[in-house]
This record gives C-alpha cells, structure tokens and sequence, in this order.
C-alpha cells in the first residue's frame, strides 16, 4: 500500500537532539573532551564575567559553537548562526535545546570577544592538553617548530604611505591603483584596512602579500600541537617566537625545569643566535642544515655540527618534524584561516590558537582508540 505524503507536522516533539546523534558518530568522543576542558575552565570564565546583570551567551556554548565553525568549514558567523537553527547535529554539540533560538551574529561576535580578554584560547589548548588520557600521547622530550603566512583581510591597495605622500584613491569603492616603480616598505607604508598586518614575502619569486605570521610547537610522538602563537611577518619573526613557545612550555613538562629537550626545525632556523639559545635552555637543535650557496659560490656555513648530526636521533627528527605541515594544511583548508576574516594580532591570533586546538580535538579520539 502507498504511503501518503502528508506534511502536516506535529504540534509537539518528545524527541531530544541527543537522539538523533547516532552512538559512533566522531563528534561524541569530541564532546566529551571538550566539556571536560570546559569543567576546568569554569573558575576562569567566572573571573570574566560580572556576578550580576543581564546573562550573556554563556562562555561554553560559543566556544562549541566557534568549534564547530573550525570543524564543519563554516565562513562566516552569520552563515553558522544560521545552519545552527536547522540542524540538529549542530545543535547538539552547542548544547542548545530543539526549540531554543539561536543568536544574532553580531551579538554573538560582540560575546566572543569578551574571551579575547582573558586569552581562553590558550588556556583552553592547555586544558585539552592536560586531560590525564591525552598525557599519555605526548612526548616530553622530543618537539618541533615551524611557522605559516596567514594573509591578512586587507587588500594591497590599502598599504599606502603613513605621510600621506603617495596618490590620493581614485573613486569607487574599488578604484585602480597604480603601483609601477614605486618602493614601498612596511617602515613608509602601512595597511589602512589592518595596520599590524605586514608586507612579507616567503621567497625569491614569490609575491609580497600583506600577512601574519603563525607558529606552532608540535610534540613528535603523535604529532600534537602543544603550542599556538602568532605575531607580524618578519625575517626573524620564526626563531623568536620558537624561543618564546619553548620557554612557554617547558614548566608544563613532566621531570625537572632543565630536563633536556630535542627540537626540530627545518634550515630557516639555521642561526647561530638562534642555536646558541637553544643550547643554553637546554635544548639540542635537531636542525635541518642550510646549505646553499653563497653569490661567490662557496657554502653558507652552517651552526649545526656533528655534535648533533652523528646521533641517529637527528635524521628522526628530521623525518618526523615535516608532520607539522599537516596541521598548517588543516588549519588553512578545514579551519579556513588561509585568508582570515579577522584584523588585528589579536583576534587573529586567538582564532589561530583555537583553530590548533581543535586540530587537537580532530585527531586525539582516533589515537586514543588506536591500539597499543
């Protein structure tokens, strides 16, 4: 016998969005972490918030929900607002009830910015981290380095002369511009859409964009990012920010303070300064070797010598350190941060860090089901 196709809904529902989400579907284990690290959290959101007046979103449905925006490659708030009011997956994960309404974009990116001020996306990185389960996939010893151009929301026009001295804007929103024999530096020109936003380019032939600049400290046995920063595009912006990242976490280690530690990296962290530091933490420079050559034709001499490179530990962290462009890849593609859509260090550089962090979330529920 035919159904009819009758589309008359029911006036109630007794059915929960718990239910819907089948037992094995990867985001239960992911929630389950994720309100762990919220548990820990809770003291500091307090801190954050006033005792009294009118109630905010509270602070863990938009960190699920900024989550989920990473996960499912969401672009904007306005469009995660709205698949957060039709599905039911979404919903679940948020924490929000079948029938309660979602948002406004613009209050919910007005509350978001309330945790820039508290730096909760570290913090957040760290409770992940901290979790007795996921203790057991970290190394303490072994580590790499590496950092990534995030291009800037501000167009190549914007970079004009901080004198005013260069042409005034044609008219039109979009007016052409005319960039021929001129030489423009980040000391005489700076971004008027994003002025902490840099001129870099990444190499010989390589187009000079305006960007940030994202570094992350990766642990060897699994591959986990353990540490998140982002700073402006300079030539000595990686190894800087290599030493800060270091020095951030080694008190997080297990052991002694001085435990000694291996670091990878590939040849741009190639300095003698920068090796020297790290040999006084103490850390060994597993560092990939830069030698090209010189315009007269002789080899850059290099700061690594065979103290480091005879052990067989080296030619392993220089197998394994290249793993850390899959969370670059990932944070650029499924997290969409290749361009953001955000202007300033810090709110770029928040979204950075909670960007690794689920990266984090993404991959720790298969290695813990991974057998032994």
């Amino acid at each position: 016998m035919r159904g009819a196709d009758e589309q008359t809904a029911a006036l109630f529902s007794y059915v929960r969005c718990e239910a819907r989400v089948p037992g094995d579907h990867p985001l239960r284990p992911i929630r389950s972490i994720v309100d762990e690290a919220l548990e820990v959290l809770s003291a500091e959101f307090d801190r954050l918030y006033a005792k009294d007046g009118r109630p905010s979103i509270a602070p863990e449905k938009l960190l699920r929900a900024l989550l989920l925006q990473a996960f499912y490659s969401i672009r904007s708030e306005r469009q995660l607002m709205e698949q957060l009011d039709y599905n039911l997956l979404f919903r679940w994960l948020v924490g929000l009830a079948m029938d309660a309404p979602v948002w406004d974009p613009t209050v919910f990116t007005k509350n978001r910015d309330r945790l820039l001020d508290g730096e909760v996306a570290a913090k957040f990185l760290a409770a992940v981290l901290g979790q007795t389960r996921v203790k057991a996939l970290l190394s303490d010893d072994h580590f790499s380095v590496d950092g990534t151009l995030i291009e800037a929301w501000a167009s190549i026009k914007s970079f004009r002369a901080k004198d005013g001295s260069d042409d005034p804007p044609g008219p039109g929103r979009n007016a052409e511009r005319n960039f021929h024999k001129q030489k423009r530096s980040n000391e005489t020109h700076q971004s008027t859409t994003d002025p902490q936003a840099k001129l870099y380019r990444k190499g010989d032939g390589q187009p000079a964009k305006l960007c940030f600049m994202g570094h992350v400290l990766m642990e060897n046995r699994n591959g986990l990012l353990v540490g998140a920063q982002l700073d402006q595009a300079s030539g000595t912006a990686e190894r800087e920010e290599a030493l800060k990242l270091i020095d951030a976490h080694r008190p997080l280690a297990r052991g002694t303070a001085r435990r000694r530690i291996t670091l990878g990296a590939d040849k741009a962290y190639d300095v003698a300064d920068f090796i020297a530091a790290l040999r006084e933490r103490p850390v060994t420079p597993h560092i990939a070797i830069d030698g090209h050559l010189s315009k007269t034709g002789k080899p850059r001499k290099t700061a690594i010598d065979a103290r480091t490179t005879h052990h067989p530990g080296y030619a392993i962290s220089q197998v394994i350190r290249k793993r850390i462009e899959e969370s670059f890849g990932w944070i650029k593609t499924v997290a969409v941060l290749r361009k953001t859509r955000h202007r300033g260090i810090a709110r770029v550089g928040w979204m950075f860090t909670l960007a690794a962090a689920a990266y984090n979330l993404v991959r720790i529920p298969k290695l813990l089901d991974a057998p032994s």
